[in-house]
């Protein structure tokens, strides 16, 4: 896989605007954060993704919104001191900006469904993650449920363990009320009780917060997919497909697959059956260094399918 050198943003008065490699598939990238966003933390209205951050000892608002020739980053923070550089990287990664559209369309071109799909979308993006810990807890969260009951243990995780925002704070954002929970809020929290979940799930939060708080570097991109995958799966509660996923989403994996997924299953299913899960991974093997980019084209084909 390589990787083109990234645009320097552009400082735009109040905002700055990221560029990207047209085709750049906005509207699709909307709805998936609409649908995994965590209420207190973010908010998705059309054409505007808002979210709550604390980074570099700043706390604070920010929105995205698509401009004529990249993204607009809007920032508000208590103290009106400038924006952190490692923000603006924080939301190339999450938004994507650094894929290339030509060079994901040719890795996948060797699987004539997965290029029908290339053609009918060329601006998919996998959506990344501005804060690893928070997207790998979503993760956990995720776990054997719905993307909507997710959703709803996401927000009353945030209600009960995050820190809430000043009115500063929030600057005038509709919405956003708090931080999400740091390591340090979760790894005592007594996370299943509260919110009535699997003992399981909570001791594999309480697990992950732990090693973050013992391996500042657990989610370190320059590591291989199988070093990546094989380190997540040795904390509790991380099963394969929670390991693609975060190294998919947090971690930019491009090769990434969670296997198991049903959704792939559903979307590969040619009117003769879905596919096992070995025969996914046969399937993939002309998907690769790009995986993880097939299944977003499927995800997004599987919720055409399903949706009137």
């Amino acid at each position: 896989m390589s990787v083109l050198p990234s645009p320097a943003p552009r400082a735009d008065r109040a905002s700055h605007v990221l560029p990207y490699r047209p085709p750049y598939d906005w509207a699709h990238l909307e709805r998936f954060l609409a649908d995994h966003a965590s209420p207190g933390v973010e908010a998705v209205t059309p054409g505007r993704y808002a979210r709550s951050f604390a980074l570099a000892g700043r706390r604070g608002t920010l929105a995205v919104t698509p401009a004529a020739d990249g993204l607009s980053v809007a920032v508000r923070c208590s103290d009106g001191e400038g924006v952190p550089k490692e923000l603006l990287a924080r939301l190339r990664a999450m938004f994507d900006l650094d894929a290339d559209p030509a060079a994901i369309a040719r890795g996948l071109a060797r699987d004539p469904l997965i290029a029908g799909l290339v053609a009918r979308r060329p601006g998919l993006r996998i959506p990344g993650a501005f804060d690893p810990f928070e997207l790998a807890v979503r993760a956990i969260l995720g776990q054997q449920v719905s993307v909507a009951a997710a959703t709803r243990l996401a927000g009353r995780l945030v209600s009960a363990f995050g820190t809430p925002l000043t009115p500063d704070e929030r600057g005038g954002e509709p919405g956003l009320t708090h931080l999400f929970p740091a390591p340090e809020q979760l790894v005592e929290a007594e996370v299943s009780l509260v919110l009535n979940m699997p003992r399981a799930r909570g001791r594999a939060i309480q697990g992950l917060a732990a090693a973050m708080r013992a391996t500042p570097d657990l989610f370190d991109p320059r590591r291989d997919l199988d070093e990546t995958v094989s380190r997540l799966k040795d904390l509790p509660g991380i099963g394969d497909w929670t390991a693609h996923y975060v190294a998919m989403r947090v971690l930019a994996q491009a090769d990434a697959l969670p296997a198991g997924d049903v959704g792939l299953m559903r979307a590969l299913d040619d009117g003769s059956g879905r596919p096992s899960r070995l025969a996914l991974l046969e399937r993939s093997a002309a998907w690769r260094p790009w995986r993880a980019y097939a299944a977003i084209h499927l995800w997004a084909e599987d919720a055409a399918r399903r949706t009137p």
